[in-house]
């Protein structure tokens, strides 16, 4: 089923003035709120192939600009994902950038600025981005590591959209439509998911997604009792320690009850 994106503000109008002022954009906010299907939408909207990288600790500069290779006998150049996406005039969406090491981001820098261009040392070689080239970057804020956060210097070079969970009615929508569940469970999900998240701060962990809503849909739609696929898909992954499972567990069975009796008495 075709993935649903619905607004939550003005950040599809802003990625795609963006867009048009040739500036990189970096994607804010808690995991699983939006922000790779905001990028997905807009590579859609604006006729551009995403190329998606996905950081972590080990990606080298070599990992992302390319590196040489021995290939039948021949040692030849080898164009990295974000080599490739500059010439295709690609978006390139890093995803969770935070993750990264600070110097493989260095070659990032001359895109990000006047020069738009990619150095490629290696290889002797200059590739200035074309217009429809982008840069995209997210992160999640509130749960990066104290030893993982990102220069001031760096951040500024992006435009910041901060991105947050869509309201309740509108995230039931998306659940709805691509799980096929009626409103009312979508509604029940929503409503489990929000408490969940109001008490983050007395728990510490980080809050459900709405993928974990949609996945937790899928397997109510093929026929799995609502309680079960909620403690199945949107408790269990939140924690492995026993006291807070149970902590939220009672959130959630608080949540749940309050929409039963708010709808017994409409």
């Amino acid at each position: 089923m075709t993935e649903t994106y619905l607004a939550n503000g003005d950040e599809v109008q802003l990625f795609e003035l963006a867009f048009q002022r040739r500036l990189p954009v970096m994607l804010t906010g808690p995991t699983g709120c939006g922000k790779t299907r905001l990028v997905e939408h807009m590579g859609l909207a604006l006729g551009r192939p995403v190329v998606t990288i996905s950081c972590h600790d080990d990606l080298t500069s070599s990992d992302l600009v390319g590196r040489f290779i021995v290939a039948g006998g021949d040692v030849v150049w080898t164009d990295g994902p974000l080599t490739r996406a500059v010439k295709a005039g690609a978006i390139c969406y890093l995803d969770e950038v935070v993750e990264a090491r600070h110097d493989s981001l260095a070659v990032l820098h001359s895109l990000t600025d006047h020069r738009r261009t990619l150095y490629l040392d290696r290889a002797d070689e200059v590739v200035p981005a074309p217009e429809t080239f982008m840069l995209v970057c997210s992160y999640n804020p509130a749960y990066r590591s104290s030893l993982k956060e990102l220069k001031p210097s760096f951040r500024q070079r992006f435009v910041t959209l901060p991105m947050r969970y869509l309201p309740p009615d509108r995230e039931a929508e998306v659940i709805v439509a691509e799980t096929g569940v009626d409103l009312a469970a979508a509604g029940r999900l929503v409503r489990c998911a929000t408490a969940i998240r109001m008490a983050d701060e007395a728990f510490h962990y980080e809050p459900p997604s709405t993928r974990v809503l949609v996945t937790a849909a899928h397997m109510i739609a093929a026929g799995a009792d609502e309680i079960d696929a909620a403690e199945a898909c949107v408790l269990a992954p939140l924690s492995s320690d026993g006291a807070i499972t149970e902590g939220l567990r009672e959130v959630a069975a608080a949540s749940l009850a309050d929409a039963d009796s708010t709808s017994s008495t409409r």
